[in-house]
């Protein structure tokens, strides 16, 4: 099929949905799939590189205490109108298809079969509070929808209530799992690393709360930072007004150091405050086979599992932050224990089973809307056969096993659609 990737925020970019466009877009294309990426420019792109496709200009906003992209064009609609019909894509799959104004002018012109994945997690939207009504009519065109985590779907689901399957980020096991720890921070002295925006809600002030807490009890580690944001000044006036020691600063690093630094780390830290729907740095380090100490939020738990891949300590909580990192540093056979079980959990995650996933669920809604006499005029390809049956197995909860038919397995995918995985 021809896939259109819509991805409203700057590609490719280090942010969550752009990475997760990118390495969907990379598989898609393994799989056999004909993929463009559509986004808009963002500073001095170009108007198209390959198989991305740029219509408008982006602009960095403020959203959910994190920083957003608006894209606009005086000529919007006339462009997504020609690139439409020169195109003729066969499915177009929004990621967050409500953010202004790429993916709602191309949800309104599309004549695709259209999917969304929505990624975002929040506990008020004032966006989505006040715009619901308005967007209802876009939400409508929508012919299946996906989200990054049960949290993600809950948050989506009391605007837009309907049918949502859970489908996670993935992760490029290969590339952590085979990284190589960097010497300069292999000197006998324990690292634990932290990776993410400098924001509030990434908790980086809380962690350095921690790290003086240990440094105060005894513990050597050290404190490597990786990131920049709005909260860096502050960040490194705490460290230097309270004459803070063994925290290292790296700034922003290629992709390659990032993948070094989590199989350099003896424990990683996210302490994140809340607002995150999935928690792909966690991935990152499970991949690398590092133990996780993380925030006990909505949309961490459905990554590390508390007591097997990490600990999971309350948000906002710098004693209980320290308390579980000096657990991890002082225990080597608990380190080894859950840095392994990190990597035998991230496999589930890798790319290559996640776009299955995907590609399944776009053959799922097409062979829905077929069966229904509702193809879209814009969808030209063969419709997919359904997936071939699974043997039933013996299972704890019988609502588990597959059907035998192929029928029967389209039906009961239908009605699991809204359930938790």
């Amino acid at each position: 099929m021809k896939i259109g990737l819509v991805c409203p925020y700057i590609y490719p970019e280090a942010g969550g949905v752009a990475q997760h466009v990118r390495f969907l877009y990379e598989n898609l294309r393994l799989r056999g799939h004909d993929v463009r990426v559509l986004t808009a420019s963002h500073g001095p792109q170009r108007a198209s590189e390959g198989d991305i496709i740029r219509l408008g200009v982006g602009f960095s906003v403020p959203i959910n205490a994190s920083v957003g992209t608006l894209t606009f064009s005086p000529r919007y609609l006339g462009q997504i109108r020609t690139m439409l019909e020169r195109e003729q894509f066969d499915v177009l799959h929004f990621h967050e298809p409500f953010v202004p104004f790429l993916s709602i002018f191309l949800l309104r012109l599309s004549t695709s079969v259209n999917v969304a994945t929505f990624h975002a997690y929040a506990g008020f939207s004032p966006s989505y509070e006040f715009g619901s009504r308005a967007l209802r009519g876009y939400a409508d065109r929508l012919h299946g929808r996906l989200a990054v985590s049960a949290a993600a779907r809950h948050f989506i689901d009391r605007f837009f209530p309907g049918e949502y399957k859970v489908i996670p980020n993935g992760v490029d096991v290969g590339r952590f799992a085979n990284a190589v720890p960097l010497a300069r921070w292999q000197d006998g002295t324990p690292n634990v690393l932290f990776v993410g925006r400098h924001e509030p809600r990434k908790g980086l002030l809380d962690l350095l709360k921690a790290h003086r807490i240990l440094r105060k009890t005894g513990s050597g580690s050290r404190l490597l930072v990786v990131g920049s944001g709005p909260q860096e000044r502050e960040a490194r006036r705490y460290v230097a007004t309270r004459g803070l020691q063994g925290v290292e600063f790296l700034g922003r690093v290629s992709d390659a150091e990032k993948a070094q630094l989590f199989r350099t780390a003896d424990v990683y830290a996210s302490p994140a405050t809340g607002g995150e729907s999935f928690g792909i740095v966690l991935l990152e380090a499970m991949a690398a086979g590092t133990p996780v100490v993380a925030s006990d939020i909505h949309g961490y738990k459905g990554v590390v599992r508390r007591g097997r891949e990490g600990l999971l300590v309350p948000p906002r909580s710098p004693r209980e932050l320290a308390v579980a990192i000096d657990r991890l540093l002082r225990d080597d056979e608990l380190r080894a224990t859950m840095g392994a079980a990190g990597q035998a959990r991230a496999e589930d995650f890798s790319w290559p089973r996640v776009t299955a996933r995907v590609d399944d669920y776009y053959g799922f809604v097409i062979r829905r809307l077929a069966a229904s006499g509702s193809l879209p005029r814009g969808f030209h390809a063969e419709v997919p056969q359904p997936p071939p049956p699974v043997r039933a197995r013996v299972s704890a909860d019988p609502s588990d096993d597959v059907p035998s038919s192929p029928g029967a397995a389209d039906s009961a995918s239908a009605s699991r659609q809204t359930e938790a995985e």
